[in-house]
């Protein structure tokens, strides 16, 4: 198969391939001692090892002075910045502002992970916000280092960002402003990897999201990071014989979490001793014992509900027994269990038959570039909706106490699925890749 990685580049100016922290100043202005200067015309080259991408079209604005705070790079549509990166989790240090200005800025990193949420600066005002991020190739790897297998991706994954060896970072927002970039490999973080499907996967291309993006925006930075194996059209077994738990578990180190979401394309699988309380039973019972061989944590997740209201409004159950045999399952095996299809119960309920369109990918023709036809999606959602699905889980692992709750930022509140956020009062300034194209799995 061909490979998703590109060899690491010989030169990165002023910062060594080996150096520990990777330092960019972004503008025009005089670069800070130690720092590698990032312009306009700063295109990503391989060779380099960073830039931006080639849909980034940016200006730089110089106040004058002598530190990184005194010049920024700036768009008026979304652009991206890419850095040649191995597997692991990093550290990343922004610095936001404007001497003579305000600034609004997000940041999502690979697919459209949300990292930094609308991060404002008054007038004249600087500031510093740090995430911690996953950056993962396709290859598996040998306790030597050596490449021995490769995860089997889709035709369509070789599009995808978070295969590569690059941190790609995408700048959002009404008004970014990028002073600089600080990029440190962080070894001790926990790392939760997570393994599901189209519900759980980094989305990469708008209007279609899923939890599993949401949710490192809920998460401390320094101490955790999430690393999202989940891919659209995915069941336990087609996870297993791609060597997607593979290349996780060939990364786990003692302490790392894996939180394990299916169900939706398992229950369409059919044949002699297929079913929620024989094979499938049998395959979450496998991921958790390979997990525990590892010193890692399994977490159970069940599936949350397809959007499908009976005539008093309450939901419909589609999803057979499969989220009863998760529950078994975790009680069992004397593992924990997130149980978001119970959650997504109360949550769909109290949006309702109507509101709770916003929530899934319904939008009629021609709302998104070369949309021609309306998109009614049950199942796969909106941001909006994936958004209120990560706070979910946020909340359940504040529920039941579990020790990953230290790790939940301290300005997230307690969510009640029951009053779930308006739709108006969501906001999410759109990237730039767009699809009309239904993820895989229903």
């Amino acid at each position: 198969m061909k490979y998703i990685v590109v060899s690491v580049a010989v030169v990165l100016l002023s910062v060594a391939v080996n150096a520990q922290t990777y330092k960019f100043d972004f503008g025009n202005g005089r670069v800070k001692k130690g720092y590698t200067a990032v312009t306009p015309d700063s295109k990503f080259a391989n060779e380099k090892g960073y830039g931006f991408t080639a849909e980034s079209e940016v200006t730089a604005v110089d106040r004058g002075g002598k530190t990184v705070n005194d010049d920024y790079i700036t768009s008026t549509k979304p652009f991206y910045f890419s850095v040649n990166l191995p597997d692991g989790n990093y550290d990343v240090k922004i610095i936001f502002g404007d001497k003579k200005g305000t600034s609004a800025t997000t940041v999502r990193a690979e697919c459209r992970r949300l990292m930094l949420e609308n991060i404002r600066t008054a007038k004249g005002k600087i500031v510093t916000e740090t995430f911690t991020v996953n950056v993962r190739d396709s290859l598996i790897r040998d306790a030597k280092g050596n490449i021995v297998k490769a995860v089997k991706l889709k035709p369509r994954e070789y599009e995808y960002l978070h295969w590569d060896n690059f941190l790609t970072i995408e700048f959002n927002d009404s008004l970014p402003k990028v002073c600089a970039i600080e990029i440190t490999p962080n070894k001790t973080a926990a790392t939760i990897f997570l393994a599901g499907n189209s519900t759980v996967v980094d989305q990469s291309r708008e209007p279609w999201a899923a939890w599993g993006q949401m949710i490192p925006r809920f998460l401390a930075p320094g101490s955790v990071a999430v690393a999202n194996y989940a891919e659209s059209g995915e069941a336990l077994n087609s996870f297993l014989s791609a060597r997607r738990l593979e290349k996780i578990l060939s990364l786990m180190k003692p302490g790392d979490y894996l939180f394990i979401e299916f169900g939706h394309n398992d229950m369409k699988q059919k044949g002699p001793g297929i079913g929620p309380f024989t094979s499938y039973k049998k395959l979450l019972k496998q991921y958790i014992a390979e997990v525990k061989k590892k010193g890692g944590i399994p977490v159970l997740v069940t599936s949350m509900h397809r959007r499908n209201f009976d005539k008093d409004g309450k939901i419909i159950n589609t999803l057979l027994e499969y989220p009863e045999a998760v529950r078994q399952t975790a009680k069992e095996e004397n593992v924990a269990v997130v149980d978001l299809n119970a959650m997504s119960k109360v949550l769909y309920e109290a949006w309702g038959p109507t509101n709770s369109i916003k929530a899934f990918v319904h939008y009629p023709a021609n709302t998104f570039p070369g949309q021609t036809t309306k998109l009614e999606d049950n199942t796969h959602f909106s941001t909006y909706g994936a958004y209120e699905l990560a706070k979910c889980i946020v909340q359940s692992i504040r529920e039941q106490h579990l020790p990953l709750e230290k790790f939940i930022k301290t300005d997230v509140p307690v969510y009640d699925p029951a009053k779930p956020l308006a739709f108006e009062q969501f906001y999410w300034p759109l990237s730039s890749f767009m699809t009309s194209t239904k993820p895989d799995g229903n």
